[in-house]
Order: structure tokens, then C-alpha cells, then sequence
């Protein structure tokens, strides 16, 4: 069994693109398309997961006493 690849968010969305566009361009044999598939599926886990936990981070940097403060973020103009 290969071993597990793990890149950064930006590079699996590029790698996802990349991916999409083959099977789309309808060259595949089923097998490859489903190989394809098989590791787009793999990269699209791993960039919600990449996603929730920048989502969760933000959380917890937004938090003020306990609560999550809804401020908007300050306009470039305001610097």
C-alpha cells in the first residue's frame, strides 16, 4: 500500500482542479477514472478538513469572554 500524501490546502485544491479537468476531458479508461476519482475524494477530506479547522481557529480568535463576538472585519480604509 502507498504511503499516505499530505499537502498543503493550496496545493490538493490545484491537485483537485488538476484532477477534475482529466475526468472531464473524458480520456480516462475506468479504471484511471476511478483511481482519479478515488484520490479527489481523498483531497476534497482533506481541504474541508484543512477548512474547518481555520474555521475553528478564527472561532476561538474572535472569542471575547466567552462568547463569539460578531465584528465585522475593519475596512482597508480605516487603517
Amino acid at each position: 500500500m502507498a504511503a499516505k500524501k499530505s499537502y498543503p490546502f493550496e496545493e490538493s485544491l490545484a491537485k483537485l482542479e488538476t484532477l477534475v479537468d482529466k475526468m472531464e476531458s473524458g480520456e480516462l479508461s475506468l479504471e484511471d477514472s476511478l483511481s482519479t476519482f478515488e484520490e479527489g475524494i481523498k483531497l476534497t477530506r482533506s481541504c474541508q478538513g484543512a477548512l474547518k479547522q481555520a474555521e475553528q481557529k478564527v472561532q476561538l480568535l474572535m472569542e471575547k469572554n466567552g462568547e463569539i463576538s460578531n465584528e465585522p472585519f475593519p475596512d482597508k480604509e480605516d487603517d
